[in-house]
């Protein structure tokens, strides 16, 4: 198995980095790096592990397509514009790829080559609103775009409008159309979801508060309905310094959701009830480094890898059984580390 590491050239990154992972302890092995396009933050994978995709979170704005071999990553093609600035996300669905652009708000669509690389010209959703924060919500930011289990919905979460839209592809274009937007609280800045593993409830982690919103998904319907919103940090942490969520996942058992917190540079710990209807913060662990920007699952669930941006490392703990509370089992240097996928 192989994790592949983003980071932010800009700020001293060194592109993609390839590690080795020892499936008994968790262990990641820096193997090699490649920097082919700048600010590689975000990464996603094909469903048959074969192509690894990056974003170019620049001006422009591009993704970049990698067949995966024993030596590493290497291009297929050149960098591909994705018709927005500052992509944040990525994901694969069906014959597409889409993109989240954080700078210019909205989301695209590009279709893939039989080899995997995409091809244009985008199919390009722009994202209409803002919200009362003068500061970070006088227009639209999508910050993430991702697929529902089923495939037939897109879902992208805006910071800007405190909103996750739900669009459908164009069968023949790929183009997307909105369906139907999920106003959460005003003010809250959603930045990501996660699915529970049965997929009837998502998870949106709230950036400018640090709270989690619990959500019904009616797949049918392609739907989003907001059911509550809970903290994901202790009150006191807020006391002294602001938090700003970055990343969450769920466990594949549907019993845990994990959240990173910038600023206090935690993990929170929240623990599902009710089928999943329902989440309640057990505990906040450090995150064994500074700025937190992502989490990751192994492929087992049994380890949970945090990206820390500022202090250059990913950290892995092994997760308790019981509790879900992570427990710190190693760390690598990774310079302005942004995100973790495994293939």
């Amino acid at each position: 198995m192989r994790a592949y590491i983003g980071s932010f050239t800009s700020a001293g990154g060194r592109g993609i980095t390839t590690a080795a992972v020892d499936p008994a302890t968790g262990k990641l092995t820096p193997l090699a790096t490649t920097a082919p396009v700048p600010d590689p933050s975000f990464l996603a994978l094909d469903p048959d592990g074969a192509v690894l995709y990056a974003v170019s979170e620049t001006g422009a704005g591009a993704v970049a397509a990698f067949g995966l071999g024993p030596d590493g990553p290497s291009p297929l093609g050149d960098p591909c514009p994705v018709g927005g600035s500052g992509p944040t996300h990525l994901c694969v669905t069906g014959e597409w790829l889409a993109t989240a652009h954080y700078t210019s708000g909205g989301v695209s669509t590009l279709r893939r080559a039989a080899d995997g690389r995409p091809t244009g010209p985008a199919s390009v959703l722009a994202h209409e609103g803002s919200g009362p924060d003068p500061e970070r919500q006088r227009a639209p930011h999508a910050h993430q775009v991702v697929p529902a289990p089923d495939g037939r919905w897109l879902l992208s979460v805006d910071l800007g409008t405190d909103s996750v839209r739900v669009c459908a592809l164009d069968p023949g274009t790929g183009a997307p159309r909105l369906h139907a937007e999920a106003r959460l609280r005003p003010g809250s800045g959603p930045r990501h979801l996660a699915f529970h593993p049965e997929g009837r409830y998502a998870y949106v982690v709230n950036e400018l508060a640090p709270t989690l919103s619990v959500c019904r998904w009616d797949a049918a319907a392609g739907t989003l309905t907001l059911l509550d919103e809970v903290p994901v940090a202790p009150e006191e942490a807020s006391e002294y310094v602001r938090g700003y969520p970055s990343a969450v996942v769920a466990s594949p058992d549907g019993r845990f959701v994990w959240t990173a917190v910038r600023g206090h540079d935690t993990i929170g710990v929240l623990a599902l009830a009710d089928g999943g209807a329902a989440a309640v913060l057990t505990a906040s662990v450090d995150c064994g480094g500074v700025w937190p920007r992502d989490l990751a699952l192994d492929p087992t669930g049994r380890r949970l890898y945090a990206a820390n941006e500022r202090s250059g490392d990913v950290t892995w703990f092994d997760l308790d059984e019981d509790t879900g509370v992570p427990v710190e089992a190693g760390r690598i240097a990774v310079p302005a580390a942004t995100c973790v996928v495994f293939g």
